[in-house]
């Protein structure tokens, strides 16, 4: 094994090379870079943030006029076929609500200083109608399979690029090759949290050799096949009841912690928007930092873009497709301006980041800095151990719940390549495979941050692919805006969008 470990570290720093590229350029050359303020300004950056300021005004900031109705969609959520806008959210948000909630957000402030959330706000709030054309897209061209609903940006992109089997085909391959680089990480992190919690309530700290750990292994991976096997209909039945409970637990437990820390709060907002707004900042390399690292990690948390939420989203049963996308973008609201946030105020309050100011975002120690953060604000009281140990089951399930999510969204791309339970099988037995390898890795010591360098890679490479489609894809979301703001009653059709929509055309006439 530790052969094959130095041989992904090797591929991996590679590959880190030129993931920098794609995000950093133009910014690395000399002549863009000393352009003041847009010298900060990456390619990546202007396309997402430019994106979702392009697609909000063109659809009047619907991520604010119809955030209301998003919630009403989710309050009275159903299905006949496939699964009800609820489960399409729970889903998705199994998806957006991981480790990066607690480690990027870490790593960011940690990098790009306090200045950093203002980034990911703004890209967030930006993202929120990005999220709207995407998972409307995806609504628009899903495909019936069975009982259920499958689509998304590589059926989506199929359709775009004139039907093209081998698009699709290629965007699937894509979406599974990425999940396949993050699986050995999110196992990783689901067996850590596990061996943290044992070592709290045994008060000691374990070997990650010990016996707790293998039984978490087996338990996890016993669990994980028993889910993914039944399906996306089954992992969405999970996802109904682990989501609410570890977003509950998560945000209430941090809701404590601001209120007994009420006094810190004033400098929390000092902090960030003197470090995002002051003149040596924006005219500066620290802007550029800080921009970089907010865009980023607000891009790995909340997939804005990304086309990776495209998928369960298509999955729901949606009475129009506008209404999948005004829930989708509540996901994002969600992810980053609630979760996240809660996350940057225990982090920048408990002023832990300003004692080791520059260290790598992917490096795994940043659990244990987020814990340091939660013991400043709780010095010495037996309340610390509640909350730490709180926060790691969040953690866990947060690596859980991306596990399923990350199993779900491959199964609906490999659907889109073939319909085989064969192929289908593999898949799945693949992924299985691959999540032992990254749980494995943590038992016997070995440290796995190199496939970390993979994530800003395949985050943008995917975006890259996905953010054109939307542009090409946008008249007929466009078309289905207006049609769903004249509430005139009539059904949405292929006559709707001009464009063939068999799914929406057989629905009209069921009714």
């Amino acid at each position: 094994m530790e052969t094959l470990l130095s041989l992904i570290t090797a591929v991996c720093s590679k590959i880190q090379v030129i993931s920098d590229l794609f995000w950093d350029f133009p910014t690395n050359f000399d002549w863009y870079s000393n352009i003041p303020i847009l010298g900060n300004f990456s390619l990546a950056i202007i396309l997402l943030i430019g994106s979702g300021i392009y697609f909000s005004a063109r659809l009047r900031f619907i991520q604010v006029r119809k955030f209301k109705h998003g919630i009403n969609v989710l309050k009275n959520s159903k299905a006949k076929t496939g699964i009800s806008p609820l489960a399409s959210f729970f889903l998705s948000t199994a998806m957006r609500v991981g480790p990066g909630n607690i480690l990027g957000v870490t790593g960011a402030i940690s990098v790009g200083g306090p200045g950093a959330l203002l980034w990911m706000w703004i890209s967030a709030f930006f993202g929120m109608s990005t999220a709207f054309v995407e998972s409307t897209l995806s609504q628009i061209f899903k495909e019936k399979k069975g009982d259920e609903y499958v689509g998304g940006m590589a059926f989506y992109g199929r359709k775009m690029l004139r039907n093209s089997a081998i698009a699709g085909v290629v965007l699937s391959v894509m979406y599974i090759v990425y999940a396949l680089l993050c699986f050995p990480a999110q196992g990783f992190n689901t067996v850590t949290a596990m061996g943290q919690i044992a070592g709290l309530v045994s008060g000691t700290e374990l070997p990650t050799t010990h016996p707790v750990y293998w039984i978490g292994f087996v338990v996890v991976i016993a669990a994980t096949i028993a889910v993914s096997f039944g399906g996306t209909k089954k992992i969405s039945k999970v996802t109904d009841v682990l989501v609410p409970i570890m977003a509950t637990i998560y945000v209430l437990t941090v809701i404590v912690l601001i209120i007994i820390n009420f006094t810190r709060i004033p400098w929390f907002f000092y902090a960030v928007f003197t470090e995002a707004f002051k003149p040596e900042a924006a005219f500066g390399g620290a802007f550029g930092i800080a921009l970089m690292q907010g865009v980023k990690r607000g891009l790995m948390s909340n997939e804005a873009g990304q086309g990776t939420i495209t998928m369960p989203a298509a999955a729901s049963d949606a009475d129009h497709p506008c209404d999948q996308g005004c829930v989708q973008a509540i996901g994002v609201f969600l992810d980053t301006i609630v979760i996240c946030t809660l996350t940057s105020f225990v982090v920048i309050m408990g002023r832990v980041w300003l004692t080791d100011a520059g260290a790598e975002w992917f490096e795994l120690g940043k659990l244990p800095k987020f814990l340091a953060s939660v013991e400043e604000l709780t010095p010495g009281t037996a309340f610390n151990n509640l909350v730490t140990l709180l926060i790691s089951l969040c953690f866990g399930l947060f690596a859980f719940t991306c596990l399923l999510g990350f199993m779900s969204f491959s199964e609906i791309c490999a659907n889109r390549i073939s319909t085989s339970n064969v192929f289908i099988n593999v898949i799945r037995v693949l992924d299985i495979f691959v999540i032992c390898f990254g749980m494995l890795t943590s038992i016997v010591g070995m440290d796995l941050g190199a496939l970390w360098n993979l994530s800003d890679f395949a985050n943008i490479l995917i975006a890259y692919c996905n953010i054109p489609l939307l542009y090409i894809g946008f008249k007929y979301v466009k078309k289905a805006q207006e049609h769903f703001e004249r509430k005139d009653n009539t059904p949405f059709t292929s006559e709707v969008v001009g464009i063939d929509v068999p799914v929406w055309d057989e629905k009209a006439s069921s009714k």
